[in-house]
């Protein structure tokens, strides 16, 4: 199947000059559509997407200039070339002044337009470009997912085969562990890492407006949706999409997604016909996903299709052996290379839980970066909760008025809270993960327990007895 290179609307009341552009764009290789007038233009405005308006100047009722008006207005993401034969500076410097890209004067040579389009369609494309980089901070490789440990060794290899198919990929790991990283890693080794990479946060996105961010919509397909929109299964096309946190995604969109991976079509919300897309889905989950299908909360059909190939990405304290290195890599980031742990530093740091992975510990060291005003960074430097991992060779005791107020002071309602998170963590452990009898131990309510953990982020899941 030829792909076309862009959508366009011709608008002419000459039907010879609509003619004559519709067989030239098209043996371009380019969709084309045309209207009569600007009344005939607005109404395939509102039907279809378009990249480039091509519109004459002069017509009845409403003329290039109105046009070019309403097309800003409304689809302010279409580019707009002007073309007359009654051209002069003024009309030139209002329309630019609107919002066309190009002005050109009748009579024309097809070179003219032929470059004119090619031009107007790249600042297009750069516009799209410019849109999906506002959503990305970063575009890493497999070279930015950090960890020499035997078990990020193996994920890496098990990276570079996947990126070699094109099949779909389930990504399942822990919050924190770098799921989007491994997704954009397969990407930027596969062989569509020219084309765009759009990453979606299913959870993040209301249910009511995650069809049309997918999907794209029709101007007034619903209330708010003032112009046609793509979505972004079309921005990613010939390109990779990453859904993470999939298993939040609703049953009804679920049903939608995959008629899409069958059919390889979308149709925008409040649209009528079917877009073809190739697009690579990868997914990623920190649930038992298995759990959602036995459950019913997920499609076994949808499961099987987005798992054709599968990685687990470990968390932290299985790769402890990674930590140094990953401290060292976001200290540097953070402090310009001008810092470093020390070796007791380090090991404290090697035994803390890391429950939140790897996104904690750069947040962690982000702070010990901005705080730490040596050059050499010290367990005095480590945040309290830290320096108190009971595990840890250079763990140190938690303070208390016995052991009097040190000299240069404290910062009292962070030790407080410092002091409550690691006993109820404590507490956790030592319960084996069963909250009642923490909250016993901590002579607590179940409810303030429960609202504490919450208040906190603490999330211990039971250890299984060995």
């Amino acid at each position: 199947m030829k792909v076309s290179k862009g959508n366009i609307l011709i608008v002419d009341d000459e039907r010879s000059m609509r003619e004559v552009l519709e067989i030239f764009l098209k043996n371009e290789g380019y969709s084309v559509v045309t209207a009569g007038d600007g009344m005939a233009a607005i109404e395939a405005l509102k039907k279809d997407i378009f990249d480039l308006v091509i519109t004459d100047l002069k017509m009845p009722n409403i003329d290039g200039i109105e046009l070019l008006k309403t097309i800003k207005e409304t689809y302010p993401d279409t580019v707009v070339v002007i073309i007359t034969a009654f051209g002069t500076a003024e009309s030139a410097v209002e329309a630019m002044k609107l919002g066309a890209f190009d002005y050109i004067q009748k009579p024309f040579r097809m070179n003219d337009i032929r470059l004119v389009v090619n031009n107007a369609l790249e600042r297009q494309r750069l516009t799209e470009e410019v849109s999906i980089l506002k959503r990305q901070v970063e575009v890493p490789s497999l070279e930015n997912i950090i960890g020499q440990s035997p078990v990020m060794l193996e994920l890496f290899s098990i990276i570079r085969k996947v990126a070699s198919s094109d099949a779909n990929v389930l990504i399942t790991g822990e919050s924190g562990t770098g799921k989007e990283l491994v997704a954009r890693a397969i990407h930027n080794l596969s062989v569509r890492k020219d084309s765009h990479f759009v990453a979606v946060n299913c959870a993040a996105i209301p249910e009511g407006l995650l069809e049309s961010e997918l999907f794209g919509h029709m101007k007034g397909a619903f209330t708010g949706a003032s112009s046609n929109k793509k979505g972004l299964f079309e921005i990613a096309d010939k390109g990779t999409i990453f859904l993470d946190e999939i298993s939040e995604m609703p049953s009804g969109l679920q049903a939608k997604l995959l008629r899409v991976i069958e059919d390889r079509t979308i149709r925008r919300v409040g649209g009528v016909s079917d877009i073809k897309v190739d697009v690579r889905i990868i997914s990623a989950t920190n649930r038992d996903i298995r759990s959602a299908v036995a459950g019913g909360d997920f499609r076994e059909d949808l499961y099987y299709r987005l798992n054709v190939l599968s990685i687990h990405v470990p968390p932290l304290r299985e790769r402890r052996e990674d930590i140094p290195l990953l401290a060292n890599h976001f200290l540097g980031k953070f402090s310009a290379n001008k810092k470093r742990f020390t070796e007791e530093a380090l090991e404290l740091l090697k035994s803390y839980p890391w429950r939140g992975n790897v996104r904690e510990l750069e947040n962690i060291i982000e702070r010990i970066a901005l705080l730490c005003e040596d050059e050499i960074v010290d367990v005095k430097d480590l945040p309290e909760e830290i320096r108190y991992t009971k595990t840890a060779k250079y763990a140190q005791p938690l303070p208390s008025p016995a052991t009097g107020l040190p000299s240069e002071g404290i910062d009292f309602e962070r030790v407080i809270e410092d002091m409550e998170k690691a006993y109820l963590i404590e507490a956790l452990e030592r319960a084996n993960g069963v909250k009642t009898e923490a909250a016993r131990l901590l002579n607590l309510s179940f409810r303030s327990f429960r609202h504490k953990l919450k208040k906190y982020g603490i999330e211990i899941k039971k250890v299984p007895e060995q």
